[in-house]
């Protein structure tokens, strides 16, 4: 007996009337109520929330920001929503019909927009009364748990978009402050650097006014030594004149008979003028005489000599020598003394002659002219006499301009030391308003100055910091298509343990043949993977063509279900051939086991540690891993070990299969009348 003709010979057993061939036909289709009808039911729900009453209520005042405008931000999000379509949303006039509707079920939540919902949102402007806006959210889990998530990850949106526009308009606002910011630092600069010129020009005029200050304070230093000197030549000069005028008035007084005496005096001169001329002219006769007497007597001595030399007395040199002594006697003798005595005499007397003239000649000169001296006098004393008021004056106005002067040089000592404290200070004002300038130019440089496209742009970086660019390598295109790889995997499951329950693992005329225990285990198994294949085939279509998976390797998906189908009848039949009635047991806690631990709903890794074991050693979460792949367009590259895998799984079957066909060819009481049969 061959293995085609023992599954030939099930098959036909299972087919052979009306009704085994509707349990066919239902059996190939109980697939299709896991795999299909609950996906068809949840296959897009996200798109029907629209037909799920939510209840809104907007009790927002509005409110005005900083720069006077008015935010009506409830208003806004209400909108918002309402444009969304996402549920059907009710107004509602208030809260407590709001949370009443929740209540009863009439609304499945209640979304509740405060009063003070824009005046919060505009609060960051004042920083003494920044406060968060607040959306309420009322919910009720009794009518849908799941319903609750949907409404945070709504109100979450909400709270994002608006957090965004606002931050955006805020951020806005603050770049506009810094925009405004840089132009006035820019100005401010602009100012500064005039200032620096201008303090600058201070600053030279300071020093040359420092420069003058020292000068003048110098200067008026001076003019106090010049005005004391002045003062003390005043006094002096006062002093002096009033001396003169003393002295002019004694002069006058004294002078007053000078006419006279000066007459007297002219006649007086003239008088000694005429005696000192005869006195003259006597001492010029007497000169006279002496010369005579002197130029005769050396006559007489030459010619006494030559009388001599003729009578031989002397000779020729003693004559020369006496000559000699006698004019040498002459000129030192007393004669000549006496002569030159007389002739100085005379001479003196002559210029005494001379000069009485002379005196008389200005005497009577002074007599005629001393009455007009007198008067000259007399004026002069009166001259004086004003001179002396008029120095005193002099002395006292410069004693005046003495204290003047002085008070000017304090004030010019004091004006240098302020003007010297100026030029300091103003150089030093300079040289800070330079840095003022060059700083604040600086800074304008480093306060932004953005654009309103930069404005635009940066507001919504600063307004939402952090995007996800999601890359999806693969995606399910729908929450039903996210669901499909566990469901379908599922219903090959549960339509495997379905054909257990019209379907004999092992047929008794089988096990009563001579073939050998492996053929009998095979022919066993391949009903129920024929029928399997045909429950997979039907299950692919109705995907596909009915609920649109779009599967994006569709031809492998079909395969790779027919290997899981293979590993998965394989197991079944065998632990059923192998344990009979209880193995049904078995089997579907097996498959509460891989329910849990396959992964198809929440990631397997969230589960107890126990069920990371079962998911490792079962099949169903390598067939989930498997489907995700080939209907989402993931890496292929596992698909192959995980089809070896389902190939040991179907080879560890077949095995259970064999060691039931040799246990089983034993037949016992129990084999004839088994304690239960389900």
């Amino acid at each position: 007996m061959t293995v085609l003709r023992l599954a030939r010979s099930e098959l036909k057993r299972m087919t052979g009337g009306l009704l085994p061939r509707l349990t066919i036909v239902a059996l190939a289709l109980v697939p299709l109520l896991y795999g299909s009808v609950y996906l068809y039911a949840n296959w897009d729900p996200y798109d029907k929330l629209n037909q799920i009453d939510a209840a809104l209520v907007v009790e927002d005042d509005g409110a005005a920001s900083v720069d006077g405008t008015r935010l009506e931000a409830g208003k806004k999000v209400a909108e918002s929503l309402a444009d969304g379509h996402v549920f059907n949303w009710q107004t509602v006039a208030g809260t407590e019909e709001a949370d009443q509707g929740v209540s009863t079920g009439k609304y499945a939540f209640a979304l509740k927009i405060p009063e003070d919902f824009s005046a919060n949102l505009v609060s960051p402007g004042s920083f003494d009364a920044a406060n968060q806006a607040m959306l309420n959210v009322t919910t009720n889990d009794a009518n849908n748990y799941l319903l609750s998530t949907i409404v945070d990850k709504l109100t979450t949106a909400v709270h994002t978009t608006v957090a965004t526009e606002v931050g955006e308009e805020t951020a806005n606002r603050l770049l506009t402050g810094f925009g405004t910011i840089h132009a006035s630092i820019v100005k401010a600069s602009d100012g500064a650097g005039q200032l620096a010129e201008g303090v600058g020009k201070l600053s030279d005029g300071a020093a040359t006014l420092h420069d003058g200050t020292s000068k003048l304070s110098s200067g008026a230093s001076e003019l106090l030594a010049g005005q004391n000197k002045l003062r003390d030549g005043a006094n002096q000069l006062n002093y002096g004149a009033g001396q003169l005028s003393a002295g002019l008035t004694e002069l006058k007084n004294k002078t007053a008979s000078l006419p006279a005496d000066s007459q007297k005096l002219a006649d007086g001169a003239a008088q000694v003028a005429a005696g000192n001329a005869q006195l003259n002219a006597k001492v010029q006769d007497v000169v006279g005489q002496l010369s005579a007497f002197d130029a005769g007597a050396r006559d007489r001595v030459v010619a006494s000599n030559a009388r001599l030399m003729s009578a031989g007395v002397i000779t020729q040199d003693q004559a020369n020598k006496i000559l000699a002594d006698f004019d040498t006697a002459a000129a030192t003798g007393p004669v000549t003394d006496a002569k030159a005595k007389i002739s100085a005499d005379a001479a003196q007397i002559q210029q005494l002659s001379n000069g009485s003239a002379a005196v008389s000649a200005g005497a009577a000169k002074l007599a005629g002219a001393t009455p007009a001296l007198t008067g000259a006098i007399g004026q002069t004393s009166a001259g004086a006499d004003q001179l002396s008021s008029g120095t005193a004056t002099l002395a006292a106005g410069e004693q005046s301009a003495v204290n003047g002067t002085a008070a000017l040089a304090d004030g010019a000592a004091k004006l240098d030391d302020g003007a010297g404290q100026l030029a300091s200070g103003a150089a030093t004002a300079a040289d800070g308003s330079r840095t003022l300038a060059s700083e604040l130019a600086k800074g304008a440089g480093k306060v932004p100055n953005p654009n309103d496209a930069q404005k635009s742009e940066v507001s919504k970086v600063i307004a939402d910091p952090v995007a996800v660019n999601n890359v999806s390598q693969a995606k399910a295109g729908s929450y039903g298509a996210g669901l499909a790889p566990f469901f379908l995997t599922l219903s090959l499951w549960i339509g495997v343990f379905m054909l257990v329950q019209a379907m004999r693992p092992i047929t008794q005329r089988a096990l009563a043949s001579n073939a050998p225990s492996w053929k009998i285990a095979v022919g066993g198994w391949l009903p129920f993977f024929v029928v399997s294949v045909l429950q997979a085939s039907i299950l692919t279509l109705v995907e596909d063509l009915g609920l649109g998976l779009n599967a994006a390797h569709p031809v492998w998906m079909w395969l790779f279900m027919l290997a899981a189908v293979m590993a998965f009848t394989a197991l079944i039949q065998g632990i059923v051939a192998l344990l009979g009635t209880p193995g049904k047991f078995v089997v579907l806690i097996l498959l509460v086991l891989q329910l849990v631990s396959s992964g198809g709903t929440f990631p397997w890794q969230t589960t107890p540690m126990p069920l990371h074991v079962v998911h490792e050693i079962m099949p169903m979460g390598y067939v989930v891993t498997g489907m995700r792949h080939l209907i989402y367009g993931g890496d292929l590259s596992m698909i192959w070990p995980i089809v070896l895998g389902l190939l040991g799984y179907t080879v560890l079957g077949a095995a259970l299969s064999t060691l039931a066909v040799g246990k089983h060819k034993f037949w016992t009481l129990k084999t004839l009348k088994p304690e239960i049969a389900v």
